[in-house]
């Protein structure tokens, strides 16, 4: 980085709250100078709401911005982005590169990305204890936050409900290696003050979770007032119903950003073999010993993976979980494979119209 591009920040910057850092303004600095830089905190319909140093400016998406992103290139909640254009109609021209990005399979399109939040440091997977454990949901949650670059933490909530708090933090904490398991309640007050230990200056988590996991009751609660609306909790099972519609991004009181989540119900890998290997660490471990390098683990001779199960070291259900979520990535690699020749193919077919149409308008080849 060429010294004409770096900038110093001090702690009373209005944006070093909301984690801009010295290298992100030296990379505008160096690469887009004059523009303003900002950080998303909600999208909608074509318009992001960025926070400035000068405050909170609504802008449009610059049309050179939306033709050349790809498609999980758009800005999303957590980007950083450089506002041009008139002050009074201002435009993101472009998306600062990110640090961390939480993607998963859009479940409205075919083999396409769905950028859920980006520049998160610490993911939240959130699961209520008002029911036993989705154990493979969880593992697929966290194999999603894994791929992104964040750091994962589980976050099991409404333990005031549980018969078990002990037993079901075991539990998870058995299928989450290297991932600190905690247990809250936001009648009790249990666990809050651990969850709290992630909140820092500058710093932004994240919480993803089914609907109602209570993601937008623990944000109230920490945030000390309710800036989520929440729904109150059906007494047949304990769980609250969504009310959550947006992604946002909130500044607390006390330091730290927090980004709150509509509850996910499709959780699609997407190019995540890197985070399905940390999840199960465990089994990737295992396979490392087993005859064929190429082993799927299901039936082949000296198969290690298979004779933990066989042993009990390794549960039958989780190894179906990882054989599931390496398919579905497998499978997905295949979808792109086969999108990719077509894109080609089309590419091929708009060349060689032009080539003709050239030719027939009396064109000549050029002069090799």
């Amino acid at each position: 980085m060429s010294s004409c591009g770096r900038q110093r920040l001090t702690s009373t910057d209005p944006l070093t709250s909301f984690g801009y850092t010295e290298d992100r303004a030296a990379f505008a600095a160096e690469h887009h100078p004059g523009l303003t830089p900002g950080r998303v905190v909600r999208s909608d319909r074509g318009f992001v709401f960025v926070q400035t140093a000068g405050g909170m400016v609504m802008a449009r998406l610059a049309t050179r911005l939306v033709k050349q992103a790809d498609d999980d290139g758009m800005p999303v909640v957590g980007d950083w982005v450089l506002l041009g254009g008139d002050p009074s109609e201002p435009l993101a021209e472009y998306v600062l590169p990110r640090t961390a990005a939480i993607v998963r399979r859009d479940p409205g399109r075919a083999a396409r990305p769905q950028v859920l939040a980006a520049n998160v440091d610490t993911v939240m997977v959130t699961h209520p204890l008002a029911e036993e454990p989705n154990l493979s949901r969880i593992e697929r949650e966290l194999a999603l936050v894994w791929e992104s670059g964040s750091a994962p933490v589980v976050v099991l909530t409404k333990d005031d409900l549980s018969d078990d708090v002990t037993r079901a933090l075991e539990t998870v904490g058995g299928i989450a290696p290297d991932v600190p398991v905690h247990a809250t309640s936001a009648v009790t007050g249990d666990g809050l003050d651990e969850v709290r230990t992630y909140l820092e200056p500058g710093r932004t988590l994240a919480l993803i979770g089914p609907s109602g996991s209570g993601k937008s009751t623990l944000i109230n609660v920490l945030a000390g007032e309710d800036v989520r609306a929440t729904k109150d909790v059906r007494v047949s099972d304990g769980r609250g119903r969504h009310t959550t519609v947006s992604r946002e991004l909130i500044l607390l009181p006390g330091g730290g950003m927090v980004i709150d989540t509509p509850g996910l119900r499709a959780v699609g890998m997407w190019e995540s073999a890197e985070g399905i290997d940390r999840t199960f660490s465990d089994i990737s471990a295992l396979a490392e010993r087993c005859r064929f390098r190429d082993c799927r683990h299901e039936g082949e001779p000296g198969c290690a993976v298979e004779e933990a199960v066989a042993e009990g070291t390794v549960t039958a259900r989780r190894l179906e979980s990882y054989r599931e979520l390496q398919a579905e990535v497998r499978h997905l690699g295949e979808q792109l494979d086969v999108r990719a020749r077509q894109e080609r193919k089309q590419e091929d077919k708009k060349l060689a119209k032009t080539i003709k149409r050239y030719y027939r308008e009396g064109g000549k080849p050029p002069r090799s």
